[in-house]
């Protein structure tokens, strides 16, 4: 398959992964240009476990989602479950009033690729579906 990559300069990193189609490759000198550009069109967002800039980028689509900014509601998947609920407390979040239930469930789990990609697909499902709706009500049909 073909797969996008969305580097950034910095002095510890020499190149994308070996995965990415070469076509398909973009460098960024700023985080925030990547994360706009990682943002703008996508239709799900899948991490891996990561440092503070993966949690940067994670926080980032979440907050857009959350205030409107991103107008869908992007299929959010974690891969590691153990991993993420153990360096983020989600539900800690909720209990203090940080987030909204709503919020905290819009993260999905996964464990495997496959699982993660199970959940891609329907997320993307639903929102092709919401989009058919949308327009549908704008024709007023």
């Amino acid at each position: 398959g073909r797969s996008v990559g969305f580097g950034i300069s910095l002095p510890f990193e020499d190149r994308l992964n070996p995965y990415v189609t070469p076509d398909l490759a973009f460098e960024f000198h700023y985080f925030f240009t990547r994360k706009f550009w990682m943002s703008y069109k996508c239709m799900g967002l899948v991490v891996a476990p990561g440092g503070l800039g993966t949690c940067d980028e994670l926080f980032e689509v979440i907050t857009l989602m959350q205030t409107g900014k991103i107008k869908r509601q992007l299929p959010v998947i974690l891969i590691g479950k153990q991993f993420w609920q153990s360096c983020l407390n989600w539900q800690a979040f909720v209990e203090y009033g940080m987030i909204s239930e709503h919020d905290a469930n819009q993260i999905i789990f996964a464990d495997t690729a496959d699982e993660a990609f199970r959940h891609l697909v329907d997320g993307i499902g639903r929102l092709e579906e919401a989009e058919k709706l949308k327009r549908a009500a704008a024709l007023g049909q």
